[in-house]
């Protein structure tokens, strides 16, 4: 009973402890000071400049005077607009050739480094690095110059007697550098999986090597059904990212979408409407649309991967 008392003694004298509710409160303020400037460009920089959007794709605004309400003229003007009903077929075949492309050369290169290689963190490092790079200016450039009729594809061609052309000059052929160049970006969804490859257990093989199964039925069996929430995962931020492709096409056609705007990407036409021509309530409809048409996709690609998606449960 001493033990007891003594005990008693010393919470009274004792200062009280704060309570939960106390050490709660403290917490929600201090998480709400280091959320305020992410709510702060959340409400500046992307719902505001969405809410005044959506207001100007119903009016007549040119920028320099204050917009005039036309009601759904501008959504309506969009199906009737040849040039942007080409600029969609321009990047849904962008969009449907490159990422795929993209991501095989992804995981074909993420299936080489999987294999133990020396020096792995050196041959990651650079072979992240055109993602940091393909969508800059310069890269850009330079990829102009390197498909250029005196450029280094044309060169290389020459020396085994064949002659080069434009291929940025072409129509034929202008999109498909363009795809490419997208191609060539493999650098981010690589290391994604990469990271999933290195997920899978090892047992797994080793059961399959027990059972005699070569490396193609291990890769059908195995790798390519747990690595499937990864390739779902890399195709819906493929697929949203090259839907806004802007810089590469603006960059080697030089603004213009050319040639016979066969890089007329969506965001590039949409670009011309609002800061060439002025036409920013038009633009506005357009940038509906192209938010209408993202989400339609990675809906469907949501749906979609009911019947190819498994997820080890």
């Amino acid at each position: 009973m001493s033990v007891v008392t003594e005990l008693r003694k010393t919470a009274k004298g004792a200062k009280a402890a704060p309570s939960r509710r106390g050490l709660r409160n403290g917490d929600g303020k201090a998480a709400a000071v280091f959320l305020l400037p992410w709510f702060l460009g959340l409400g500046l920089i992307t719902i505001g400049p969405m809410i005044a959007s959506g207001y100007l794709s119903f009016t007549d605004y040119n920028l320099l005077q204050p917009p005039q309400w036309t009601g759904l003229e501008n959504y309506t003007r969009l199906f009737e607009d040849p040039r942007l009903l080409n600029s969609l077929r321009v990047t849904f075949t962008y969009v449907f050739t490159a990422v795929p492309l993209q991501l095989l050369a992804a995981l074909a290169l993420a299936l080489i480094l999987d294999r133990g290689l020396k020096g792995l963190p050196f041959y990651r490092s650079v072979l992240y690095l055109p993602s940091l790079l393909g969508g800059s200016v310069a890269v850009a450039i330079l990829w102009r110059q390197v498909f250029g009729i005196d450029g280094l594809v044309n060169q290389f061609l020459a020396l085994f007697g064949i002659q080069g052309k434009g291929w940025v000059s072409d129509p034929e052929t202008a999109l498909w550098t363009l795809v490419l160049l997208h191609i060539w970006t493999f650098g981010a969804p690589m290391i994604i999986f990469l990271a999933g490859l290195r997920q899978i257990p090892e047992m797994y093989y080793e059961a399959a090597a027990i059972d005699g199964a070569g490396v193609v039925r291990k890769f059908r069996s195995i790798t390519l059904p747990l690595l499937t929430p990864i390739i779902f995962f890399n195709l819906v931020l493929q697929v949203i990212g090259a839907f806004q492709s802007f810089t590469q096409a603006f960059v080697v056609s030089g603004g213009t979408g050319g040639p016979a705007d066969s890089t007329m990407f969506y965001t590039l036409y949409l670009y011309q409407k609002g800061f060439t021509a002025f036409d920013m309530g038009y633009a506005s409809a357009m940038a509906w649309l192209l938010v209408l048409i993202v989400a339609v996709m990675t809906l469907i690609n949501f749906f979609a991967s009911k019947f190819w998606v498994f997820y080890d449960d």
